[in-house]
């Protein structure tokens, strides 16, 4: 066999393996070590998609083979220069809603199919494509990311690793996807009410929600611009802030903390009514984390449940996102996916004094809720409310669909109208092969404390 065979051959088995053995820093170690480079990674990547057929083709939309390839081998030739790049010949895919320079921007619809190509790259593409990726291919969405559960009628629902007949959960459903079908080692997504937390959740992956403000959203097409949020999803944590770190530009404390963990368990709604598989789960997790020496509170927290009230009432999402749609849904309602169309055009009933009485209180209830859970590491809570739900029954019933919207996004969505920061991680189910989303969460602007203590408590449930 020659060398190229093997390398390859060595390849395939890498992006073969479950995503949490495949994680950037064993990638980056692969090309190093020479076992095999980016130019073999970019010929496997093809082969896969190739292979996967439709759970390709309904998670990545778009790609460009040759380009990647012709990065791959530049890479391969200049290993010093690639090498010296954090993400160099790291396959990223990138949610359809960031522009690319020369491409049209659709996120996840028809109705923007006539709009001229983005002139420049989003400001996230951008950091990304310096850091040395390879551009893995644009992945899809939920349409307008406007939606939890992640289908798409126009360019097909990518199915559930777990399970073919169930959904990913949105709306970076074609991202969390593509990193589970070992497609891209991480994916570029956003999150306004929880499209990285719970998809990451619904794949058994780990989703990043930073403080808005550490990720600029230029060049991102919008859908609730005061809560939308730019993130990595990825196989674990470190995979997670070596990407936050390229985006934001920040610089991670990566070691581990050696005193127990303090973690706050909320007593309210959101964790006391979740689905019976999930309240078993999450029990029996607790009781393992005690075990291993983590502290657990289990007490109100006032400034969650003042978010969970507003959010109830519809929060920011709906109005803002009827006011950035107002003219094109008037003039394209037609090319929108019907049950996306009719969430936003009940948001032209919700008058000014109602979203400002829902937005003015939101400054003094995250200054709240950072003095209350000051004495924690951070908050603990299932990510997401429920199981992934099938696939079929959500296309058939608008009703349902409208129902498990909102019971998916419950629990994520009052950390985004809190601006915190927030993560999902995997964690073992003992009654389920699919594993459990474990969200932790700190007040906003503490993304780097709140990464140590996600790779603290992932390694705790890794024992």
């Amino acid at each position: 066999m020659s060398d190229e065979s093997k390398r390859l051959e060595q390849a395939r088995e890498f992006w073969a393996r479950p995503p949490r053995q495949r994680t950037l820093t064993q990638l980056l170690e692969t090309y190093q070590t020479g076992s095999f480079g980016p130019e073999q990674t970019a010929t496997v990547l093809a082969e896969r998609h190739q292979a996967l057929g439709e759970s390709a083709s309904h998670s990545i939309i778009s790609r460009d083979d040759a380009a990647m390839s012709m990065l791959a081998t530049a890479q391969q030739q200049l290993k010093a220069t690639a090498t010296s790049l954090p993400l160099g010949g790291v396959p990223v895919s990138i949610k359809d809603l960031f522009d690319e320079t020369g491409m049209t921007t659709l996120a996840g619809s028809r109705a923007l199919a006539e709009n001229q190509p983005a002139d420049q790259d989003a400001v996230a593409l951008s950091r990304l494509k310096a850091a040395g990726i390879l551009h893995a291919g644009r992945t899809s969405m939920s349409e307008f990311a406007f939606s939890g559960l992640g289908l798409n009628p126009h360019v097909g629902t990518p199915p559930n690793p777990f399970d073919a007949e169930r959904i990913t959960g949105g709306s970076t459903s074609g991202g969390a996807a593509s990193v589970a079908f070992g497609l891209a080692a991480a994916t570029l997504g956003s999150d306004t009410g929880g499209s990285l937390r719970i998809p990451a959740a619904f794949c058994g992956l780990t989703g990043f929600k930073p403080s808005q403000a550490s990720v600029p959203g230029d060049g991102a097409f919008p859908l609730s611009p005061s809560l939308d949020c730019i993130g990595p999803i990825a196989p674990n944590v470190a995979c997670c802030r070596t990407l936050w770190e390229v985006l934001s530009g920040e610089v991670a404390d990566a070691t581990p903390l050696t005193r127990p963990l303090t973690l706050l368990v909320p007593e309210s709604e959101l964790v006391s009514e979740v689905d019976a598989d999930v309240a078993a789960d999450f029990a029996a997790l607790l009781e393992q984390l005690e075990g291993m020496g983590v502290r657990l509170q289990r007490a109100p927290v006032e400034a969650i449940e003042a978010a969970y009230t507003i959010n109830q009432r519809g929060g920011l999402v709906i109005p803002e996102a009827a006011a950035v749609h107002h003219e094109l849904l008037a003039a394209h309602e037609a090319q929108y996916d019907p049950l996306i169309a009719e969430r936003l055009n009940g948001g032209r009933d919700i008058t000014a004094s109602e979203y400002l009485a829902r937005l003015w209180p939101r400054t003094a209830i995250q200054q709240r809720f950072a003095q209350q859970v000051q004495d924690v590491d951070a908050v603990l809570m299932p990510t997401v409310a429920m199981r992934a739900p099938r696939r079929d029954l959500l296309e058939q019933d608008g009703a349902l669909f409208a129902q498990l919207n909102k019971r998916a996004l419950r629990n994520t969505s009052v950390f985004n109208y809190l601006d915190a920061s927030s993560i999902s991680i995997p964690a073992p189910a003992p009654q389920n092969e699919e594993p459990l989303g474990l969200m932790l969460s700190r007040p906003q602007g503490q993304d780097v404390a709140l990464l140590r203590v996600a790779e603290t408590l992932e390694a705790l449930l890794a024992r």
